[in-house]
């Protein structure tokens, strides 16, 4: 059975102005190529989710915690996709997976909020030589040094790989998520949270690269496999419960 894998949708506005709600068609492609059924996750809160600042937003009400959980009990993996920002529904959907120890893939803005998500955010302008926004989805733009003692380098096997890239901002050292990577010039391109359970956060878009390069296959590859075992536990704890 495919693990089910839950996608806080993102905001953008189509060029007449007008908001909406979309998920990258390559990252749709990726999952369900890599074995996952997609759960596409919708923000909770009444309120223009673009224009609103992140510092405006009102604190989530009971009902919309509830709503936030309802959609994650029914998710056996949890991934944070790129886009132009993160709001208080992201930070809640981490901090529930973190509780109930639900797989998580964040990838580029889903690291960097995880890497802030319990404190007010810390990102930087990228100001370095390095090119960390490439124009076009092809090809690779940077080298990624892989720490030994990471999840990370124990899913790809090597200290070293190639990246695409397409940041404007990076993250800051945290109290929380280990750093597991970095670029060439140093800023944070992994980080992950301390435990024994699958959550981590990369810089570069995997799901963009899938099909022609094997680091980026494989990170996908984990990540469904782990939400796959947590479909199984899923699967025997709605079996006891109907028993």
């Amino acid at each position: 059975m495919r693990p089910i894998i839950g996608i806080p949708l993102r905001y953008q506005k189509l060029s007449d102005d007008r908001p909406i709600l979309y998920m990258a068609e390559r990252l749709r492609r990726t999952i369900q190529l890599a074995g996952g059924f997609i759960y596409p996750i919708c923000p909770v809160q009444n309120v223009d989710y673009i224009n609103t600042r992140g510092n405006e937003f009102n604190p989530l009400t009971d009902e919309e915690k509830e709503l936030i959980n309802s959609s994650l009990n029914c998710c056996d993996g949890l991934l944070f996709p790129g886009g132009m920002k993160f709001t208080p529904y992201d930070r809640y959907l981490l901090e529930v997976a973190i509780e109930k120890k639900i797989p998580v893939l964040g990838i580029c803005l889903g690291m960097q909020m995880m890497s802030c998500y319990n404190k007010d955010v810390v990102l930087e302008k990228n100001e370095t030589s390095i090119d960390h926004n490439q124009e076009t989805d092809d090809g690779f733009t940077h080298k990624v040094k892989i720490f030994k003692d990471s999840k990370l380098y124990n899913i790809l096997g090597k200290e070293e790989i190639l990246v695409n890239s397409f940041h404007k901002m990076h993250v800051t050292e945290n109290d929380v998520y280990k750093i597991t990577a970095v670029s060439e010039d140093g800023l944070i391109e992994g980080i992950e949270y301390p435990g024994d359970f699958f959550n981590i956060g990369i810089q570069w878009h995997p799901e963009i690269s899938y099909e022609v390069d094997e680091d980026s296959k494989k990170i996908i590859d984990a990540f469904i496999e782990v939400a796959r075992e947590n479909s199984k536990k899923n699967e025997n704890n709605r079996e006891s419960v109907l028993l």
